[in-house]
């Protein structure tokens, strides 16, 4: 659960600060930076902070320990796709994208 909440709030704010066109110009890297480094302060300890099923794959290669990795493979992509559709509902359904 957590794995799918740290990538939601990731991906929203991606949307919100380097896709949305109503952003201040220079604005994402900032944000999207912070977003990262405060879920990997906070949440690092006790999930690992993944966020990106690519990130977990090395290490789970390296150590050869399986168990419980679809969890890194999966939530990510549900934060992801909840995040989609939160933002699509909250923002004029990315009109302000295009």
């Amino acid at each position: 659960v957590l794995e799918t909440v740290l990538t939601f709030i990731l991906m929203f704010v991606i949307f919100g600060s380097g896709l949305d066109r109503r952003a201040h110009i220079g604005f994402a890297g900032l944000a999207i930076g912070l977003t990262v480094g405060m879920e990997a302060a906070f949440m690092g300890p006790i999930t690992g902070a993944s966020m990106n099923p690519a990130r977990s794959f090395a290490p789970a290669l390296i150590r050869g320990m399986w168990q419980h990795h679809w969890v890194y493979w999966v939530a990510p992509i549900l934060g992801a796709q909840i995040a989609v559709v939160i933002y699509r509902l909250l923002s004029n359904g990315f009109k302000d994208i295009e």
